[in-house]
């Protein structure tokens, strides 16, 4: 081994492990949104794949609005040493979506048009846990609108979003 890749430190490893996610999905369908989402978060239903991997814990859920807390970790870190933008975006996507799944009634689905997000100052280790929240701003029974904001712990802004979605109507 060089000298360069010797400074380069110990090789790190992530295990990361979920639940089969086809059985929830039949019975999101028989739930109403706000309670669904209270499922994953009482554990009662398994949460995704995607909150395992990216460590994303439901903190709340109401209905409009609901918190996802993660904690910062190596593995999301880019190239410059800081928490990669997409998994910004993403904790952004997932609240926003949820935002909207908290007011559905059995059946219905959604899927995001588009998303903005506004990255105001950076995550690191440092930055410790992370809170995600998403608030409806307007449903439609055809597009529905969301925001929300990534803070520290402290209550700072690290980044906003806005987001509209496509309101999917059972069968």
């Amino acid at each position: 081994m060089d000298k360069i890749t010797a400074a380069w430190g110990d090789e790190r490893h992530l295990d990361v492990s979920w639940n089969d996610p086809k059985p929830p999905l039949s019975i999101v369908q028989t739930m109403r949104g706000v309670d669904y989402l209270r499922a994953i978060a009482d554990g009662s239903v398994p949460a995704p794949p995607i909150a395992k991997l990216l460590g994303m814990d439901i903190e709340s859920v109401e209905e409009g609005t609901v918190s996802f807390g993660p904690e910062p970790h190596e593995s999301h870190y880019n190239p410059i040493g800081v928490v990669h933008g997409g998994i910004v975006c993403t904790m952004l996507d997932t609240v926003l979506g949820c935002a909207v799944h908290s007011t559905l009634e059995p059946g219905w689905g959604y899927t995001s048009i588009d998303l903005n997000v506004t990255y105001l100052r950076p995550i690191t280790l440092a930055t410790g846990r992370v809170v995600a929240t998403g608030t409806i701003v307007k449903t439609g029974r055809r597009v529905s609108f969301a925001s929300g904001d990534v803070r520290d712990a402290a209550g700072a802004v690290i980044a906003t979003a806005t987001s509209s979605l496509l309101m999917m109507p059972p069968g």
